[in-house]
């Protein structure tokens, strides 16, 4: 009963976002086309969450991904939905000015 708690507890070691990048990881920003037009990151794909699946052959299967928002929620269900396509590596890098700083 111990062990599972612990299971459910642990933490896990936060993933260096600023290496996956520098190993060739895709960030891909679902926020809105005007949300991203007023700033996004440097080489970032903007593919609106709202358009995502209809989107999914645009996102190369063999290449890490991170998913970035505003606030990290719709970020969090990009993960999801990609991971319902068959992507393996992705990760929600959460809110893309805080990503940004991470990786600048």
């Amino acid at each position: 009963m111990i062990e599972a708690f612990k299971k459910i507890f642990r933490r896990h070691p936060k993933t260096d976002l600023k290496e996956l990048i520098n190993k060739g990881a895709q960030i891909i920003d679902v926020r809105t086309k005007e949300e991203y037009r007023k700033g996004h990151i440097s080489g970032s794909v903007n593919i609106p969450l709202q358009g995502l699946s209809n989107n999914i052959s645009k996102i190369k299967k063999n290449k890490t991904i991170i998913t970035c928002c505003t606030s990290g929620t719709r970020s969090a269900l990009a993960k999801s939905i990609l991971k319902s396509h068959g992507f393996i590596e992705v990760y929600n890098g959460g809110r893309w000015i805080s990503l940004k700083q991470k990786i600048s």
